[in-house]
């Protein structure tokens, strides 16, 4: 049987479009994009545009960033002539099948290297989705990093316009959004409504890629994030659940709720169908509904991240009260404050005034307070209302209590994501969990905490227990949050335990940075303790404020809830402590671990494991949970419960025996071809290469797992820990030679998909190294070996690598200078500020700059972070044409961040 061709995948899918209704353009370079962008232009107007006022447009479409150029897409253009102003469209977002829809395929580009791009989609002209193709076999993610090189090399102009980037190896399909650094993890298949993969090249092409339903995507789904300056686009579910949202708002009388799984951007589906709702002609009012003050803060910013100003924050019920019976059409407020304007004689006025109008309210996390009185008020106090719940966790029979169902409450569910489906798609992560003090079996890894089936307050509560668990803590919470890449919380039973274990941690010897925040009760019950539990949490404030020069009290809560959360999300706490707070509705893509000494079940238990599975980086393979309690049955009975008994393979991860197995089998697949660092060099053919590089790349992904286990030991491998780091280095060479080989030459190699993430030591870091070269002696023995050892060590870090060229220079000719007058810092910074000067120079060398202004380019960026195009122009004596302009700012800007990378030492 022949394997399909590249050229034939590409030809069957122009074919099929073509029978879509696309028109086919053969488009050979940009000029011909350019013309063919007027004509279209000038067709959706129905205009005709001169090739002075065109030049104009061009010179418009060329401002900005990509995030700049998303906005100026969705834009008018205000054409001035003498006859009066014109305000044209580039894409038409109300009309979607009225726009002007072509394919081509390779057109070539001139930048940085000549590239010719697979199969291009055109909407009025402007190319706005790439598609790249690579033969049936071959790894998608090469297609994805073939787009990343056409990034860097040669995408300007209107390919700047992509809004949409697909890929494709005929069997497997995966759609993104155009930002500059997308890792891999946030590419996304699209399914039909219950979550079935729509992966074959045809399908999709007939689904997705359908002309009126592209531009529905891009004009209605695509999100431009306003604080990360991004671009978002669904993801199936997502989309389907606002489709249903509208349908049901829009066409019928009845409400409904979704369910979409913890983590799976609940937030974002919720604010895109808040927003259209809003919109729409038929509704007066949309109040977006939490339960908590927090969560209002938090949604309330993130809802301005997707759209700059759209709702201003309800500070108290008179705020809100002016909102609803002001122009504002979508709100955000607590239910509480809701349930306050309804009640409160002094709003009855203006309230009534809401009592007919078409109001839509969407409530947040509908597990949760939309059970008791309040909601019953707000759904009863309108005459004209539909209501809308989000939840991950719903609430059924089963866990229902005294409560009510959700389908009780909010009719039937419209839409459903389950967490099997999202951890299927790597749009959550599983749960690795570990059940510690269950048996009395005891070993070195394991702390002498006898539970089993003991469940007394006596024993639970044990100085001896709370100790020995806090002592494990301590020594295993580097291994799982890899050395501090990643954060902790330990959600622990009450109050009073709470303190115990804070103060136990405040007493032993650790550099962990420990925080707590609970609630407590103006008149609560005598535990025994001298001290009222607030006077407890002032005192733990005061540890914080000490920790982070802040001045927080309990006075101050809110704003002290707000700034532990900012810190665990950018990692400057190690272990938040909670009861209950932080174990719902909070996100930090930080947070790996979980320790958990409390009694979970059902949606609590879901609602607290799934605050540590949110998707980031290579080394974020799973959730980390740690029970100090037998939880075994509870957890078994949630994930049956909130997706089926066959997920539990899916959602909770295999065992450590299971990995090791695993990584041994992998390591015999090595080593049919690979056995030795020898044979690594003796590797001719590209594909034996690749075929290491695929073998090794899947033993770091095993490493990765197996090296968050407490139990973790290399004499469980079929290899020792020196040579697997022998490999790596090998690996990482491979990588580097690649990476900075002749970049014109077409190479295998090129499309491979290397893990370089997984080869950062977070042990091995900048500080580390400087300890090093600080102990380093010129007059001892064992310089020379010392010195190889320091630099082998930075060789094998991948971000290291570029400075120990720096370093071993350093060693060579300023080592010696060091001694008591003249101090290792002193010397060092000193050798730093040379060598940045020098490189400094070269660049205004090179490139015959203006030396004043390219000082204040550096200062500029090592202040704020930004380059700006116009200061970088200025530096050169002469004035630069438009396109020669465009490659000189890029290359300067790669030029100072590589300086600025170079030379940041602390």
């Amino acid at each position: 049987m022949v394997v399909q061709s590249e050229a034939l995948l590409e030809k069957s899918l122009v074919n099929g479009l073509e029978e879509q209704g696309y028109e086919f353009i053969k488009i050979k370079n940009e000029d011909e994009l350019n013309n063919n962008f007027k004509k279209q232009l000038e067709k959706l107007n129905n205009i005709d545009i001169t090739d002075e006022e065109f030049d104009k447009i061009l010179i418009h479409l060329n401002k900005g960033s990509l995030f700049n150029k998303a906005e100026t897409l969705r834009d008018r253009y205000e054409l001035k002539r003498k006859e009066g102003t014109t305000y044209l469209l580039f894409i038409d977002k109300d009309n979607w099948c009225k726009n002007n829809f072509q394919v081509s395929n390779q057109i070539t580009m001139h930048g940085k290297y000549e590239n010719r791009y697979d199969v291009t989609l055109l909407i009025n002209g402007i190319p706005m989705v790439q598609i790249e193709l690579k033969k049936k076999g071959l790894e998608l993610k090469e297609a994805f990093n073939q787009i990343k090189r056409y990034k860097k090399h040669s995408y300007q102009g209107l390919f700047n316009y992509v809004q949409i980037f697909v890929i494709s190896n005929g069997v497997n399909t995966k759609y993104y959004s155009n930002n500059k650094d997308t890792p891999f993890k946030f590419t996304f298949f699209w399914t039909d409504e219950k979550n079935k993969k729509i992966s074959d090249l045809s399908e999709f092409s007939e689904t997705f890629l359908d002309r009126c339903h592209l531009v529905k995507m891009i004009s209605k789904y695509i999100v431009l994030n306003h604080t990360e300056k991004s671009l978002m686009i669904l993801r199936p579910y997502q989309y389907y659940a606002v489709e249903a949202i509208l349908n049901k708002a829009l066409n019928t009388n009845h409400n409904g709720y979704v369910w979409h799984t913890t983590g799976s951007g609940k937030t974002l589906t919720s604010f895109k169908a808040s927003e259209l709702l809003s919109k729409s002609d038929k509704v007066d009012k949309v109040i977006f509904v939490v339960d908590r003050r927090d969560l209002d803060y938090q949604t309330t910013k993130e809802f301005n991240s997707f759209c700059d100003g759209a709702v201003d924050e309800t500070e108290n019920t008179a705020s809100l009260v002016k909102q609803l019976s002001g122009k504002n059409n979508l709100i955000i407020t607590t239910i509480q404050k809701l349930t306050r304007a309804i009640d409160n004689d002094r709003y009855e006025h203006k309230m009534s005034t809401l009592k007919d109008k078409k109001i839509i309210l969407v409530f947040d996390e509908c597990h949760r307070s939309q059970f008791g009185d309040m909601h019953k008020k707000i759904t009863e106090f309108f005459n004209n209302v539909q209501y809308f719940g989000f939840t991950g966790t719903p609430i059924f029979s089963d866990n229902a209590n005294k409560f009510k169902t959700t389908k009780d409450l909010f009719g039937e569910c419209l839409h459903r994501y389950l967490i099997k489906d999202a951890i299927s798609d790597d749009n959550v992560l599983g749960f690795s969990v570990e059940y510690v003090g269950r048996y009395k079996e005891k070993n070195k890894n394991q702390p002498d905490i006898e539970v089993e089936a003991i469940d007394t307050k006596e024993l639970m509560e044990s100085d001896m227990r709370l100790s020995a668990i806090t002592d494990y803590i301590i020594n295993n919470h580097s291994a799982k949050t890899f050395n501090g890449s990643y954060t902790g919380i330990f959600a622990v039973s009450s109050v009073p335990v709470l303190t115990k274990y804070y103060d136990l941690f405040k007493s032993k010897d650790h550099n962990l940075k420990i925080a707590t925040i609970f609630t407590y009760a103006a008149n609560e019950d005598d535990d025994g303790s001298d001290e009222h539990s607030r006077d407890k949490l002032e005192r733990y404030i005061t540890d914080y404020n000490k920790m982070f020069s802040t001045n927080f009290s309990t006075d101050t809560f809110n704003e002290y809830y707000i700034d532990v959360a900012k810190k665990v999300k950018d990692k400057q706490i190690d272990i938040l402590l909670v009861v209950n707070m932080f174990l719902t509705g909070f996100d930090s893509k930080y947070l790996n671990t979980l320790y958990v000494d409390k009694n979970l079940k059902y949606h609590g238990l879901v609602q607290a494991f799934s605050r540590t599975n949110r998707v980031l980086d290579e080394k974020k393979k799973q959730g980390n949970i740690v029970c100090f309690r037998n939880l075994k049955k509870n957890v078994d009975d949630a994930i049956t419960l909130y997706s089926d008994p066959e997920a539990l393979e899916v959602v909770l991860m295999k065992s450590y025996k299971e990995y090791v197995n695993d990584f041994n089998q992998a390591l015999e697949k090595m080593k049919e071809k690979v056995q030795t660092m020898s044979d690594v060099d003796d590797l001719q053919s590209e594909n034996d290469k690749v075929f290491f590089i695929k073998s090794f790349r899947e033993l770091l992904r095993l490493m990765t797992r197996l090296s968050v286990f407490t139990e973790f030991d290399f004499n469980d491998l079929n290899i020792d820990e020196q040579s697997f780091k022998d490999f790596t280095s090998k690996y990482s060479d491979l990588y580097e030679s690649v990476k900075y080989g002749d970049k014109e030459k077409t190479s295998v190699l090129n499309d491979v998909d290397f893990e370089m993430e997984l080869l950062k030591r977070d042990d091995i870091n900048v500080n580390y190294i400087l300890q090093l070269l600080k102990e380093l002696d010129k007059s001892s023995k064992t310089f020379e070996n010392d010195k190889k050892v320091l630099l082998e060590t930075m060789s094998r870090d991948v971000d290291l690598k570029s400075k120990k060229e720096l370093l071993e220079k350093f060693i060579e000719n300023n080592l010696v200078n060091i001694n008591d007058d003249n101090p290792f810092e002193v010397e060092f910074d000193k050798f730093l500020e040379e060598e940045k000067r020098k490189d400094v120079y070269a660049l205004i060398k090179g490139e015959d700059l203006i030396e004043d202004k390219v000082q204040e380019i550096f200062e500029k960026y090592e202040y704020s972070g930004k380059l700006e195009s116009s200061l970088i122009k200025s530096a050169y004596p002469i004035k630069l044409h438009f396109r020669e302009g465009l490659k000189k700012v890029a290359f300067i800007k790669t030029q100072v961040r590589n300086i600025i990378e170079k030379f940041t030492w602390y």
